[in-house]
């Protein structure tokens, strides 16, 4: 193991030093990342993109100073294969990732994100960047236990990064937690708050060096828990609001089985967990404005997966969008992202772009000089055009894979963006649902059998799709041939 590592490092060395050893003199210093991953936000879930009771005024703020992209995706609507997506650039498929690490298989899938892989992290690491990260990783199964941990993976320091995705201790979200890579704190201490804290310590040490932060939240994953005083907040706010409990669920049908959703955003403490996380970001992009390094760091907001709206509490409502977690509806994929690049994005930008997970890992390469390796992001394009206004697409088509069921009640799906149409194949109904996302947005209107030729484009694209990445299927899914 410890000579794959090394092979990893010394082919790392040698593509970086040979890029700088061709090009001409690089910047006085490169750009420092800070890199937010939020668990489960959904895209309505932030003031920017329309929420009118969760409050994100930092988040708000970052979005008036960068991009903020309103058709952004992610590969997977679960959060180990979303994250695995980020950190290769690759769409979970091609590398059997496709579920939640823990989850049931049919099909199988790979239980550890392979030491092979070489994730964007380490080209930083070898480019010199200090590396740190914070939270939440769920990137490898208990039987792996350390040697696949984030700090395995191209981080210098791992900060309460472990096999677990969620904080399920006695006490929820407060300490003491128990975990590894992170001492308990006094009693009560709230996890968010403690992950600032310990990201902004990082800073203060490494203010002179070139430095990456991923600070990947187990927020606003359940449990379901903040201070008392938030809480009490969002109570006194929906009362004033007139908010109950009239119209706040609805029942829908899909695949003859019904589920509940929700329909608006009024769980207090949810809510709280939101700004929570807010404040976190706010204390870590108030303490680079502190060091004054807000000129040369890059920040990229993003989530991993849509928000929870169909179980486990059904916390929140991703409306207009359909469904959420756990499913390939919108409201399961399209997640709210914001980059922030000083001096070269245009502050308060709306960008209407169709990008994916798996475009940052060339962004941020490019983004800090160093050389683009499509041979390891093979599904990612670089934003930068896009970032720099040379460009106003960057995807034609995109691909979606999760052939498992769901703890959301979500059924085995693979799903085909092409433009302004998206074909979902429900594997285990052989079901087509194919919706023009530009005009029906919600995915109400099923034009699969209206428009049979345009579903069968579409599939047929999916179906060459699934030879080239070798998707893997459950058991009971039936293969079949698009028509010629």
């Amino acid at each position: 193991m410890q000579s794959l590592q090394s092979f990893k490092k010394a082919a790392l060395f040698i593509a970086v030093a040979l890029f700088h050893l061709n090009t001409s003199a690089q910047t006085d210093k490169k750009p420092n990342v800070v890199f937010f991953l939020v668990d489960d936000l959904g895209w309505m879930d932030i003031g920017a993109n329309g929420s009118s009771f969760y409050e994100t005024p930092n988040i708000d703020q970052l979005a008036k100073e960068g991009v903020r992209f309103t058709q952004a995706y992610v590969a997977s609507p679960i959060c180990s294969p979303a994250r695995a997506s980020i950190l290769t650039g690759k769409n979970p498929a091609r590398i059997n990732l496709t579920q939640w690490i823990g989850g049931p298989g049919n099909p199988d899938y790979e239980k550890n994100l392979a030491l092979e892989e070489v994730l964007f992290p380490e080209v930083l690491q070898e480019a010199g960047y200090k590396t740190i990260f914070l939270g939440k990783w769920h990137l490898n199964d208990v039987a792996g236990e350390e040697k696949f941990w984030p700090n395995k993976q191209g981080f210098d320091i791992n900060i309460a990064g472990h096999f677990r995705g969620g904080l399920y201790i006695k006490n929820k979200y407060f300490s003491p937690w128990n975990i590894p890579n992170l001492e308990n704190g006094p009693d009560n201490e709230y996890m968010t708050d403690r992950l600032a804290d310990e990201a902004t310590n990082f800073i203060d040490k490494n203010d002179k060096n070139p430095f990456l932060m991923y600070f990947s939240f187990y927020s606003v994953h359940a449990p379901f828990a903040a201070p008392t005083d938030r809480i009490e907040k969002y109570n006194k706010k929906k009362a004033q609001l007139g908010l109950t409990d009239e119209d706040r669920f609805a029942v829908e049908t899909q695949g003859n089985k019904p589920f509940t959703y929700r329909t608006k955003q009024d769980h207090p403490t949810y809510a709280a967990m939101v700004e929570s996380m807010d404040m976190a970001v706010g204390k870590v992009l108030n303490k680079i404005k502190e060091k004054k390094l807000s000129d040369n760091t890059i920040v990229v907001f993003f989530a991993d997966n849509g928000g929870l709206s169909t179980s486990e509490g059904t916390p929140t409502s991703n409306a207009p969008l359909r469904a959420g977690k756990g499913w390939l509806y919108e409201g399961g994929i399209r997640e709210p992202a914001i980059i922030k690049w000083p001096g070269v994005t245009q502050p308060g930008t709306v960008s209407d772009a169709v990008i994916t997970s798996m475009d940052f890992y060339p962004t941020i390469l490019e983004m800090t000089g160093q050389p683009l390796r499509p041979d390891l992001h093979v599904d990612g394009k670089s934003l930068v055009p896009l970032l720099k206004n040379q460009s106003k697409k960057t995807h034609d088509v995109m691909y979606f894979h999760y052939p498992h069921r769901s703890n959301q009640k979500g059924g085995p799906s693979s799903a085909i963006r092409d433009g302004d149409y998206k074909l979902i194949l429900f594997l285990n109904k052989n079901k087509f649902e194919l919706y023009n996302i530009k005009n029906d947005i919600g995915e109400r209107h099923n034009l699969a059998s209206e428009l049979p030729e345009i579903t069968n484009h579409l599939y047929k694209k999916l179906y060459d799709w699934w030879d080239e990445v070798d998707a893997r299927f459950p058991k009971e899914f039936v293969k079949q041939a698009p028509i010629n």
